[in-house]
């Protein structure tokens, strides 16, 4: 595999490292420059100001020799040089024969080029006199830069210190997130339990919280799928042992008659396993768009109850059963289409399925001031109260379900709940006082 190049600054904490690094070197270099160029400045206003003093005490008249030798002696290292003119243009003294310098016309200070070196040059002219005092400006940058490195040399010394505490403030810093990776790092593909957000920075907690989001709807969708294939391992077992049953008996028939009886019972027990399987993978799928958080919009009521009531008029015709909407207020709820139109026709096809032939079911959609309610209304025997909340589980039968005229597979009223629970709605069941049957109510609140 290719190694791409600098690729260690992946790594947040070698980038925070490296940039706050570099940034303590450029502040200490730039002021360790500007205090350079400070002293120096400095410097040169003191060594000036010296000069002057020196000038001005020598203008009532010439050193002596003992002052002569402490200005330029040769224990000293010559750092000022004297010289001392008449009115006329003769040299009455010099501190030094062999720095002598060019006499020069302009007072002040000046810089003078003299035996391949720099001089600064202060002059200041008396009534008879003229007075020059000079230093080699090598001489002064030595000593300036001598001062100028005690000031520097606190802030080299503090810069090596400063970079160990940056790396000590970003390591502890880090310390968290690091703990954060062994912890993914080290779990197990089955382990989805959150992560720990003890000390984690603000930056980085959300993107945490955010991994056990993630990890609690791979966990609900990993829970559904195993309820899934445990539901189906359970049910299937006894439509798949009589539809083997009757294909024996099919086998076995005699006669016309017999063959005919046989061949009925299995296309029944054919359309029975159908249905399971179709309320089975309706389940899954409305578990799995739960699982992955689907965004929810507004859904108008009306129009969907009329959808739903396409979805069961052949079979409700089948049985001369009268299916329609009795009651439509105008009603919009937040959620997911799909599930609320599997929600009413569930709640339609439960209705057809166990209301007698020639029977009526009808649907309302009554919305107040609180919210929206969907209830579905038929004529048919109806629930005892000891069974209406046990119908909403899953893969439960009520007794007229084992019947050949009402078959089911436990599913229908489940999924109704689950979609229900997801909408943040509840599901009622109760007599119905208009046809004397059942009535089931969803209760949406805050609708609009």
């Amino acid at each position: 595999m290719t190694r791409r190049p600098f690729a260690w600054l992946g790594s947040l904490r070698a980038r925070l490292l490296l940039f706050l690094l570099a940034a303590i070197v450029f502040a200490a270099g730039a002021q360790a420059f500007v205090a350079y160029r400070t002293v120096l400045k400095e410097a040169d206003e003191i060594f000036d100001y010296h000069m002057q003093q020196m000038a001005m005490s020598l203008r009532s008249g010439l050193p002596p020799s003992s002052a002569v030798g402490g200005i330029g002696g040769a224990e000293q290292n010559f750092e000022f040089v004297v010289q001392v003119w008449t009115a006329d243009g003769v040299r009455i003294f010099e501190s030094a024969e062999q720095a002598a310098l060019p006499q020069i016309a302009v007072l002040g200070f000046a810089d003078v080029r003299a035996r391949g070196t720099t001089y600064r040059v202060y002059s200041m002219q008396t009534r008879s006199l003229v007075i020059q005092v000079a230093q080699d400006m090598a001489v002064r940058r030595q000593m300036a830069g001598a001062l100028a490195l005690r000031t520097v040399m606190p802030v080299a010394l503090m810069a090596p210190i400063l970079m160990l505490v940056v790396w000590w403030v970003v390591s502890r810093s880090l310390a968290p997130v690091a703990r954060v990776r062994r912890q993914v790092a080290a779990r197990q593909a089955d382990d989805l339990s959150p992560v720990g957000e003890e000390g984690l920075p603000d930056e980085v907690r959300p993107l945490v919280q955010e991994l056990n989001l993630l990890f609690a709807r791979v966990r609900h969708a990993f829970d559904a799928q195993r309820h899934f294939v445990a539901d189906a391992a359970h049910e299937l077992r006894s439509p798949l042992a009589a539809l083997k049953l009757q294909v024996q008996g099919l086998q076995r028939a005699d006669d016309e008659a017999t063959r005919k009886l046989a061949t009925a019972r299995l296309a029944g027990g054919i359309d029975r396993a159908t249905k399971l399987v179709e309320q089975m993978l309706a389940l899954a799928r409305h578990e799995a768009s739960v699982a992955a958080g689907a965004s929810a919009e507004p859904v108008d009521l009306p129009t969907l109850g009329a959808l739903a009531i396409s979805d069961v008029v052949t079979a409700a015709q089948a049985r001369r059963i009268d299916v329609g909407l009795d009651q439509a207020d105008g009603a919009i709820v937040q959620g997911h289409p799909e599930a609320l139109r599997m929600l009413v026709r569930n709640l339609l096809d439960n209705a057809v399925k166990y209301t007698p032939e020639g029977g009526r079911v009808d649907l309302r959609i009554v919305a107040d001031g609180t919210g929206a309610e969907v209830q579905v209304d038929d004529s048919g025997p109806g629930l005892p109260v000891e069974e209406r909340e046990r119908v909403l589980d899953r893969f439960y039968r009520v007794g007229q379900a084992q019947s050949a005229q009402a078959p089911g597979s436990g599913l229908g009223l489940a999924i109704v709940k689950s979609i229900a629970d997801l909408h943040g709605a509840t599901v009622t069941l109760g007599a119905s006082e208009r046809l004397g049957g059942l009535r089931v109510a969803v209760r949406f609140p805050g609708s609009a």
